[in-house]
């Protein structure tokens, strides 16, 4: 029977498996994808020809202050490409740029590098990054139909105009990343963040749905309190996060004209549910526990209802957000979990409910750099070997296991062929 080595990307690296061929049911990274010309044909088109809006050359012209608001290094947007086409035009407009962290921390240096590239030197001076607990920093705009009270960040709300960079990949609540979530919760406060994402424990909150997702549409609902003039540049990336598609123009119409493109590279078939699914938060999901939760999530299309998961992520900065990393640490059983969000929800348990969902049905292990206390703390199983783990798991479940590798999980959205 003839092996398969198999390499796992890995910090700056790779994990290889050696398996027997009959064992593995799939290898899955997103879609290959030809894109429909090179960076700056695909960019120069996206803003002559906007959707809902005027061209960008137009919107440039606006008077008053224009901020840029651009995503942190938690996400593969490619910014930096991007501003190799408009930068100039941006610092002859004398633009400002703020980093949309959401809740998570401030870019590093080496960070602000990944998201700028070189055009960092130029602007850093003008460079701010949104932090989401400082309330003085915030305004309050009013409250959406589903009582989420939005304050943004002052700086945003205080320049007349709004350039927003983004994109666009199937996100496991919201439905999809890109377009309105660089303001919320790009550049929201944490209370609105905490409002919007109780949401997510709606049954309706998936990826890939739009229409009646309540995270979604509380979003959309959001983005009418607010009158600046706002452009948006929607990005897709393609397998090997290089750029495929991109549209522009209105923040609402351009983000769903990316959605067609986006489904294309991320909903990937599959023949049918494996034993055994090894998913792979890649960098930079791979940053910590809290941002590689998407991997796990993605995992449950593809792994049968008795299977097993293997998450494969170094979790470079460790467990991630308190408020989550505490719910399933301080938690002795699962049922403790859903009862504590029951009795109030914090911004950070709705990944502790899409964990704890999946832990109820299957076993779990993680590879990563953790210690294997936190690990077991979070109701995961550490393991040093993905190798041994395997050679384990197919010797006590018989030698006709099924495994999938999903090495993009993050953004991989598996479909079972019908």
């Amino acid at each position: 029977m003839k092996n398969l080595n198999i390499d796992i990307p890995y910090l700056k690296d790779t994990i290889r498996v050696t398996l027997k061929e009959q064992n593995v049911m799939q290898v899955l990274h997103p879609n290959d994808v030809t894109p429909s010309g090179t960076n700056s044909q695909m960019i120069e088109h996206a803003l002559r020809e906007p959707y809902g809006k005027e061209d960008f050359e137009t919107f440039l012209q606006h008077e008053g202050e224009l901020i840029v608001i651009v995503n942190d290094g938690t996400r593969p947007t490619p910014t930096r490409t991007v501003l190799q086409e408009i930068g100039v035009s941006l610092i002859a407009r004398n633009a400002s740029f703020i980093i949309a962290t959401g809740i998570h921390r401030e870019p590093n240096e080496e960070e602000y590098r990944y998201i700028f590239g070189p055009f960092y030197e130029k602007i850093k001076d003008r460079v701010i990054s949104h932090d989401a607990r400082d309330d003085s920093a915030m305004v309050f705009l009013g409250t959406s139909k589903n009582n989420t009270e939005l304050f943004l960040n002052k700086k945003v709300v205080e320049s007349a105009n709004i350039l927003v960079i983004g994109s666009v990949e199937p996100h496991y609540f919201a439905g999809y990343t890109g377009g309105r979530k660089g303001l919320l919760p790009g550049v929201a406060s944490y209370r609105t963040i905490e409002m919007n994402h109780r949401h997510a424990l709606e049954e309706n909150a998936k990826s890939l749905q739009l229409e009646g997702n309540p995270v979604h549409e509380d979003m959309i609902d959001a983005l009418n309190l607010i009158n600046n003039n706002i452009y948006a540049i929607n990005t897709v990336l393609d397998r090997n996060h290089t750029l495929y598609a991109v549209t522009s123009g209105d923040i609402i119409t351009s983000f769903y004209a990316a959605i067609e493109k986006a489904n294309q590279v991320f909903v990937v078939p599959i023949i049918e549910k494996a034993d055994i699914v090894v998913t792979v938060a890649a960098h930079p999901m791979d940053i910590d526990l809290y941002q590689s939760q998407k991997a796990l999530d993605n995992a449950k299309g593809a792994v049968k209802d008795d299977g097993v998961i293997i998450l494969v992520s170094a979790c470079r900065d460790g467990l991630g957000e308190e408020t989550f990393v505490n719910l399933l640490t301080y938690s002795e059983t699962l049922n403790d979990v859903f009862e504590y969000i029951k009795q109030g929800y914090k911004l950070g348990y709705h990944k502790a409910y899409k964990m704890a969902e999946i832990f109820e049905t299957h076993t779990v292990y993680l590879r990563s750099e953790l210690a294997s206390e936190a690990v077991e703390a979070m109701f995961m199983t550490p393991i040093s070997s993905v190798q041994e783990t395997l050679n384990s798991l197919i010797k006590e479940k018989g030698e006709e296991t099924t495994i999938l590798f999903m090495m993009d999980g993050c953004v991989t959205i598996p479909s079972v062929l019908q």
